[in-house]
């Protein structure tokens, strides 16, 4: 498998992460760390306890991380907990709503991460 085919495999944008990584080696290195990152294990933890500093900095941190490897979908995704919880706006989401948003984040990071695992495996 090469990287567009695992780009193209889940849906995401291989040629928006070459044009901020620049180079196949680049990314093949930052996409391979993303499953042992910990962005999503620490935006779900968050969501657990609904603490909007703690949801606010790891989608943050989350969305940025998407963003650059090119997972634009997820990162949109990831994006709308961002703005709900970004420090001096009021909410417009319950608790219930972010939770679902949360569950399906999880759901398309998890197919992300196991295309990845994918990937690693054909290319060791």
């Amino acid at each position: 498998m090469t990287l567009q085919e695992l780009y193209a495999s889940v849906g995401e944008d291989y040629e928006a992460a070459i044009r901020v990584m620049r180079m196949d080696k680049l990314v093949d290195k930052h996409i391979r760390r993303l499953p042992g990152s910990g962005v999503m294990e620490r935006l779900s933890a968050a969501g657990e306890t609904m603490d909007p500093t703690e949801l606010f900095e790891a989608s943050h941190a989350m969305k940025g991380v998407c963003g650059n490897l090119g997972l634009a979908n997820l990162s949109a995704a990831v994006s709308e907990i961002t703005e709900e919880f970004r420090p001096g706006k009021t909410r417009k989401m319950t608790d219930a709503d972010v939770t679902e948003k949360l569950q399906s984040i999880s759901v398309r990071y998890a197919a992300v991460a196991e295309g990845i695992r994918s990937y690693e495996a054909s290319n060791p």
